[in-house]
């Protein structure tokens, strides 16, 4: 069954750019010119339930603008998208029962807190009763090892323990959908290890759905089996991890795999 569909989706933005040069910075200034940026153009997917899913495309692709859109933040101006049989746009309070999200670079938590009050508070927020909570708490707490540090307040807390708690708080109410955006940067490798390990565990125990971004080749390689590559807002790619290398050169990374696609697009940025 599909978690995740996506049709012939497109955003553009306007934006206004000012002319170059000495003579036009005045008229620049009061009367900057409008551009219209196309972020999405005709992007079309789907996910299946409990399917981990590399997302990826270099700056700028527009994974960014597509992940809004099917969260909700964002409305498409044309195409159409389903998350769980709901569309996104219209359905945006209801979605976020049934999805949750974790970016490595954002924290959710309140830092003068301590991971277990920070998950009380969201167990309130999507309306889980007190006993449920508690009982979701020390499950996901046990997935996670939070025992040794979740009476403790989150800006006492190492990045990678910290990262761990942004899990627990995205998953205390069983989102069937989770939304990860570069999950493990700035982790150091042993506990990347660790993290990528908890999602597959976590995907597996609890069937949880995952769309992954990423620009760290060792997240697609170790946790997905499919990849979606986009690129000037269009999906270049899409299939399966062993098909991917199978049809390159034998013995080829996977970083160079993708590096050869994002050139072919006209795109050389580091993966």
């Amino acid at each position: 069954m599909e978690a995740i569909r996506a049709e012939n989706l497109s955003k553009t933005f306007r934006v206004k750019r000012k002319e170059k040069g000495i003579k036009g910075s005045v008229k620049s200034v009061l009367h900057p010119q409008a551009q219209e940026i196309k972020a999405v153009d005709g992007v079309s997917f789907t996910v299946e339930e409990g399917e981990i899913l590399a997302f990826i495309g270099p700056n700028g692709a527009g994974k960014s603008t597509t992940i809004k859109m099917l969260t909700g933040i964002l409305y498409p101006d044309g195409g159409s998208l389903e998350v769980l049989g709901l569309n996104p746009t219209k359905r945006r309070k209801q979605l976020a029962y049934e999805i949750g999200t974790v970016f490595g670079q954002k924290e959710q938590l309140w830092t003068h807190l301590t991971p277990y009050d920070n998950f009380r508070f969201f167990g309130a927020i999507y309306d889980i009763p007190e006993k449920e909570t508690e009982r979701r708490i020390k499950e996901l707490g046990e997935l996670f090892t939070l025992g040794a540090f979740i009476d403790t307040p989150v800006r006492g807390l190492s990045l990678g323990q910290r990262i761990r708690c942004e899990f627990v708080a995205s998953l205390i109410h069983r989102p069937k959908v989770l939304f990860l955006d570069e999950p493990t940067i700035g982790l150091d490798p042993v506990v990347k290890g660790t993290i990528r390990s908890l999602i597959r565990q976590m995907n597996k125990e609890l069937h949880t759905t995952v769309f992954l971004t990423s620009h760290d080749v060792g997240d697609i390689e170790k946790l997905c089996e499919r990849i979606v590559i986009i690129n000037s807002g269009r999906v270049v790619l899409d299939d399966s991890m062993t098909h991917l290398k199978d049809i390159h050169t034998s013995g080829m990374s996977l970083e160079n795999i993708i590096m050869d696609i994002y050139q072919a697009e006209g795109r050389s940025e580091a993966v």
